[in-house]
């Protein structure tokens, strides 16, 4: 793959980062353009003229930016991979490369999920694939915002967000796992760092174990297991894991399951979970690359995806 450009509508410290890390950057339109040159900042063109040299375009516009969008990739019969924030009806399907990476083959457009979708598709396809589901209740605990939007920030509260039950995020899932039956609440806490859920699955017998659980989980690709013993009871310790992994961006690629938190009662299974809303949808935007393009299997893809980045699993 080759980067061949960032588009960007101003001239921000993250359009200045584009230019010192040698990406090429491109104005999304002609008012963008006298924006930058308003700042000194040489943009390499607009959006149109990038888009003439490109194969695929990962849209990651703010949420319904996309939709407007798609009208100028269409005319160019360009390819186009979405993010969470749009409607599934934007693309011709969602996407989490372990769930459905063959149904984005030969596609136009494809949306890669939110990165709570995405979680909440690693680990529920991977134990219903082994033991079968009934139904999944899970809440959703989320951060209020990220790290670079304090505009959309909640202090001293926690916000009940969506009020309806269900949340939007139970329907996002069945757009990769359709079969599946799932109820999902949410809220929002006043943190930047990771959500955490907290899930309830019926499962299909009484005689699964959660050491059988344990064990798949730890043969589950992108799914990392910790445990509070080795001092992990907090999401923001869980950012701070990834920075002294030297990740990046301290990206925390992985989902991340409290092992110690794994039960299973009555047929029941309980657990908690710590989704990295910054980084756990990147790979998935890499391997949607591969998907859509052409030319790799799923376990091609994800062990290049995986090496890439130094996902261990």
């Amino acid at each position: 793959m080759d980067l061949i450009g960032v588009v960007k509508t101003k001239p921000d410290y993250k359009a200045k980062l584009a230019i010192s890390k040698g990406f090429d950057l491109y104005a999304a339109d002609s008012e963008s353009k006298k924006k930058f040159a308003n700042y000194n900042i040489q943009v390499s063109g607009e959006l149109k003229n990038l888009l003439n040299k490109v194969d695929v375009v990962v849209d990651a516009s703010p949420s319904k930016i996309g939709a407007t969008n798609r009208k100028i990739y269409q005319n160019l019969g360009k390819k186009v991979i979405y993010q969470g924030g749009e409607s599934s009806e934007i693309a011709e399907g969602s996407f989490v490369a372990q769930c459905n990476y063959e149904k984005a083959e030969g596609k136009r457009s494809i949306r890669v999920v939110s990165c709570n979708t995405t979680g909440l598709c690693r680990i529920l396809n991977s134990i219903d694939m082994n033991f079968g589901i009934e139904l999944v209740r899970a809440m959703i605990i989320r951060r209020a915002t990220d790290p670079d939007e304090p505009g959309k920030g909640i202090i001293d509260a926690v916000s009940v967000d969506p009020i309806q039950i269900p949340s939007h995020h139970g329907p996002d899932v069945n757009t990769v796992l359709p079969n599946l039956r799932i109820i999902t609440t949410a809220i929002k806490i006043p943190t930047t760092h990771l959500h955490l859920h907290t899930l309830i699955i019926s499962l299909k017998n009484d005689v699964t174990t959660a050491k059988q659980i344990i064990d798949t989980l730890n043969k589950t690709t992108r799914i990392i297991l910790i445990s509070s013993k080795d001092g992990f009871k907090t999401t923001g310790q869980l950012f701070d894991y990834a920075r002294e992994l030297g990740r990046w961006r301290s990206d925390l690629y992985e989902l991340a399951v409290w092992k110690d938190s794994i039960k299973i009662i009555d047929k029941e299974l309980y657990l908690y979970m710590g989704v990295g809303q910054e980084a756990i949808a990147v790979p998935e935007n890499i391997d949607a690359i591969r998907a859509i393009s052409g030319g790799y299997t799923r376990e091609e893809s994800i062990r290049m995806t995986n090496m890439t980045l130094n996902i261990s699993r």
